[in-house]
């Protein structure tokens, strides 16, 4: 039992889940050259936002045949433009298995009404991939961001499949592997793993996703932000860095810096070994502590960026109250802001081990996660 302070404390105290921390050498000196007062359609923007594109494509070894589009209103809105365009085609089976899965599904029924399949499972467990029919569109999370839950790789996805896959991978890009050859649609939000500025969402397409995007028009009426073809052609220019709104050079700026640092980290391999490396120190934190488990229930399944967190000792009565106290005692001491359980999911902790997140913070962190909770219980 931990009674008394630990001596050292993390260099860095952040670990919010999003927006999640900055690379470990940024400052604001690395927003020096951003085009402020210029047109996104004047030739420096353009570069920029197409060097952010080309790059994004790069790190994560995004296929040449694929197109990458910068889009507005975060990840959230690169999932909304997918939906929105490319369902009711054929039947449609969703996923979920935390608040954001669950999210999407809302939306296709309540606001698409549309008849859907829906694969539900409870908070620390998977859905049943052997059930999925891949005759139909298939809109899934890679990484459930608040359970702490992904898939453990795509080998559950037919490279012969008739329907498109449609992956959310906001908090999976850039730390986990993603196999292109099995995802149509890919979103992800660069506040996540890369620490970037709000706001901003990434779309990437696959030859099969272009394909339905000019020969299908979706019987509602689709916003302006939405649109990705005119007369029957894919808008190519979004894919290119003629962004459908205009975008903050200030973020792209963020964003080009950020994947200069992946790159300098061993790019993608780089950045999911650094991840792979701070679940390990929770992994052995875990083990060792009888009071506290992970949210997710088989080890193959555990996120290594959003990794949840419950206390399963018996002496706690009330769990919510006890884990935000928790969380408070680590934020008023300086040495963990933003750890708190997501509002929807059960009680617990969050820990943000993305790859900009240093693994020695991680390392101080447990101990005083340690006082903490003997702190809390004494208490």
């Amino acid at each position: 039992m931990t009674t008394s302070q630990p001596g050292a404390r993390p260099q860095n105290p952040r670990f919010s889940s999003g927006p999640c921390t900055k690379p470990p050498t940024w400052s604001l000196d690395a927003l020096r050259d951003a085009p402020l007062g210029r047109s996104h359609r004047a030739a420096v923007g353009k570069d920029k936002l197409k060097a952010a594109i080309e790059t994004t494509r790069e790190v994560l070894g995004v296929p040449a045949d694929y197109k990458i589009g910068i889009v507005p209103a975060s990840d959230t809105g690169a999932v909304e433009m997918a939906l929105w365009s490319l369902l009711g085609a054929r039947g449609v089976t969703m996923l979920s298995w935390e608040s954001f899965g669950a999210g999407w599904v809302t939306d296709v029924t309540k606001q698409l009404k549309l008849d859907v399949t829906h694969l539900n499972a409870d908070y620390g467990q998977l859905p049943d991939l052997s059930a999925i029919n891949f005759d139909d569109d298939v809109v899934f999370t890679w990484n459930g961001t608040t359970s702490g839950v992904r898939v453990p790789n795509g080998d559950f996805i037919p490279a012969d499949r008739a329907g498109l896959t449609i992956c959310d991978a906001t908090s999976a890009a850039f730390a986990q592997d993603l196999p292109w050859d099995k995802l149509d649609v890919t979103t992800f939000s660069w506040q996540k793993v890369l620490g970037g500025e709000a706001a901003h969402g990434v779309l990437i397409l696959s030859p099969r996703a272009v394909e339905r995007l000019e020969n299908y028009t979706p019987p509602w009426p689709l916003p302006k932000i939405f649109r990705m073809t005119k007369g029957g052609k894919l808008i190519d220019g979004i894919f290119t860095g003629a962004t459908i709104n205009t975008p903050s050079m200030l973020c792209v700026e963020d964003y080009l810096f950020a994947l200069d640092w992946a790159k300098s980290v061993g790019g993608q391999e780089g950045l999911k070994a650094r991840a792979d490396a701070n679940l390990a120190e929770i992994e052995t934190f875990v083990a060792a502590n009888d009071w506290i488990d992970f949210l997710a229930e088989t080890p193959e399944t555990r996120s290594n960026t959003s990794v949840c967190l419950k206390f399963t000792d018996d002496r706690i009565t009330d769990g919510a109250a006890f884990a935000k106290a928790v969380a408070k005692r680590l934020e008023t001491e300086g040495v963990a802001l933003d750890i708190g359980a997501y509002r929807d999911a059960p009680a617990g902790l969050r820990i943000w081990c993305g790859g900009t997140v240093e693994t020695a913070d991680i390392a101080a962190l447990l101990p005083w996660l340690d006082w903490a909770f003997n702190a809390e219980i004494a208490q």
